[in-house]
């Protein structure tokens, strides 16, 4: 295989830069006061040259007496000081701005990828990208690549003072540059690797860590807390070994820096020694000389160390990369809106199948309902029941097949409008970690408080809600941890009926009922589905028994069932 040509090498530098873009107005401040710090900085090697003309009366010194050279010091380092708090407060800030901007832009991308990417992802890695990932590359751009371009022009000014002052010196230090090249160009190539196996076992830390604590209930009462706790030790042990590896490459690269930097500047007090004794070089001139080579090779170490960052910081950027890269949902017709009037379903030949299965889970299903019709549909676990409620919101695409409302096909209308006319009451339910009445509120924001309460009672949950300790504005926990299986689910129904939607899909949404409570929910909502067009998926005979028609489906179609009450005795029918 050939080597990538320095175009393809740099392209994922060119792509992070355009990525991570700070404020044109605020960089550009930033790099003029960085600018100012490093002039500062290039008139100490002067500035002790002048000191050694006063100490050895051998030259002449530009200042009238050596108070006056000791105050103009002061004053230069003075300002030293305050440039670097001032620059370092700006590039703080552009810091902050531009990692607030990458992970809004990132949260962003996550909100419109589809449900079958993070289907094959754990949570943990994608919180790990959010958060671990888009830290770094901020950092790194902000930090350490715009710090080092005043460190380079400090170089630069350094060796062109030297070479004024003695270009056969100059050329001597400048010679032990292409070795430390080589060296630096030869640990990041060992750390970029070693930086992607980094990052991707923090994704898996995070990952673990976050799966344990949606699990902790059950580590509990299975007595799995020694197991848990081996399994993270194995992942904190490998990120561990993984660390010391890039720790070993990373410290390497100073040490090879001074190594060469001390190499050099022996050379140079040795060299410059015999220039002075014959005469071609004062000694203040060979002070300032040692001096501009301490600079020299100080911002040399520091491009050491944000090559070696830049390989870890690529090693990070590939996952963010990857992210940004995946598809979004396709939403070809954002500004064309499904208008229903009737709210007539129809499946047409639907194809599904999931990616890598062996068979479709739907094939060439054919589905009619009527407007205001209520249908239930059966099926064994696995039959494809939420998948088919999936494609009518279009969480997922068909293979093959058209599925319409009113007569418009749903893949040519925008993804919004035709979910802003669905209610969903998921199999499982999902709640904010909030107050009851912010949870009822997610899908109608500018409801009012009356609103709020007559969905609650729709969906029998007013009475709970009254019991409360804060009623409406109690905050119910993570995931609504603090209620019950079952006064989450009315929460979440109360929530679809707030939407007052013309197309209802409830998916077991009265799996966690008692009888009476779903005796009751059935009775109180006879009328609202009356309204309506009713996708139901159950099992629950009392569900059942208010669907115009029931259909089961199995072997990826839909069939009806002409004996309800056999298929509730038997499973058949």
């Amino acid at each position: 295989m050939s080597a990538a040509s320095p175009r393809e090498r740099l392209r994922p530098v060119v792509r992070l830069l355009a990525l991570t873009a700070p404020p044109r107005g605020r960089l550009l401040a930033s790099l003029v006061l960085l600018l100012a710090g490093s002039a500062a900085t290039l008139l100490n090697p002067w500035f002790a040259g002048q000191v050694t003309a006063f100490l050895t009366a051998d030259g002449t010194s530009a200042f009238a007496s050596f108070q006056l050279l000791v105050a103009a010091w002061v004053g230069l380092i003075a300002l030293r000081a305050t440039l670097q708090a001032v620059t370092g407060y700006a590039l703080g800030a552009v810091a902050e701005e531009v990692l607030a901007r990458l992970r809004a832009r990132l949260y962003e991308h996550l909100q419109l990828l589809p449900l079958v990417w993070f289907d094959e992802r754990r949570r943990g890695d994608v919180l790990s990208i959010l958060t671990n990932d888009a830290a770094a590359v901020s950092h790194f751009v902000t930090a350490e690549l715009v710090g080092l371009l005043p460190g380079l022009l400090t170089t630069a000014g350094a060796a062109g003072w030297m070479v004024a002052l003695d270009p056969l010196l100059a050329l001597l230090v400048l010679a032990t540059l292409p070795p430390y090249l080589v060296a630096v160009r030869w640990l990041g190539r060992r750390l970029r690797p070693l930086a992607r196996a980094w990052v991707d076992g923090y994704g898996r830390l995070v990952a673990h860590a976050e799966e344990g604590l949606g699990l902790l209930p059950a580590i509990k009462a299975y007595t799995r807390e020694a197991e848990e706790m081996a399994r993270f030790a194995h992942h904190n042990r490998e990120l561990l070994l993984l660390s010391k590896r890039q720790l070993a490459l990373y410290t390497a690269l100073p040490a090879a820096t001074g190594l060469l930097a001390g190499l050099g500047l022996v050379a140079l007090v040795a060299v410059g020694y015999h220039r002075v004794q014959a005469g071609v070089l004062t000694t203040p001139e060979l002070v300032s000389l040692l001096f501009f080579a301490g600079l020299l090779h100080q911002p040399l170490s520091q491009l050491a160390g944000v090559y070696g960052q830049l390989q870890r910081t690529l090693g990070a950027s590939e996952r963010i990369f990857a992210f940004l890269d995946a598809p979004r949902e396709p939403d070809d017709h954002p500004h064309r809106p499904l208008v229903v009037r009737a709210g007539a379903i129809r499946f047409a030949d639907v194809t599904f199948a999931w990616p890598g299965a062996a068979k479709p889970v739907l094939e060439r299903l054919n589905l009619e309902v009527a407007p205001r019709e209520t249908v239930a549909i059966v099926g064994e676990n696995g039959a494809g029941k939420s998948t088919l409620v999936h494609l009518l919101m279009r969480l997922i695409e068909p293979q093959e097949g058209t599925i319409a409302i009113d007569g418009q096909d749903i893949s040519q209308v925008s993804l919004a409008s035709l979910r802003g006319q669905i209610g969903l009451v998921a199999q499982h339910t999902l709640l904010l970690n909030a107050t009851v009445a912010e949870n009822i509120a997610w899908g109608k924001p500018l409801a009012s408080r009356a609103e709020l309460e007559a969905a609650a009672r729709a969906a029998r949950a007013h009475e709970f809600i009254e019991q409360l300790p804060q009623g409406y504005d109690t905050v119910i926990g993570d995931q609504g941890l603090k209620l019950s299986g079952g006064q989450r689910q009315r929460l979440a129904l109360a929530r679809a009926l707030l939407k007052d939607p013309p197309i209802l899909v409830l998916d077991e949404a009265t799996s966690m009922f008692d009888p009476s409570a779903e005796a009751a929910f059935l009775r109180d909502c006879r009328a609202l589905f009356a309204t309506r067009t009713v996708l139901l998926v159950t099992h629950r005979p009392a569900s059942l028994a208010i669907a115009h028609r029931v259909l089961r489906l199995a072997g990826g179609r839909l069939q009806p069932i002409a004996d309800l009450d056999r298929y509730l005795r038997t499973g058949e029918g």
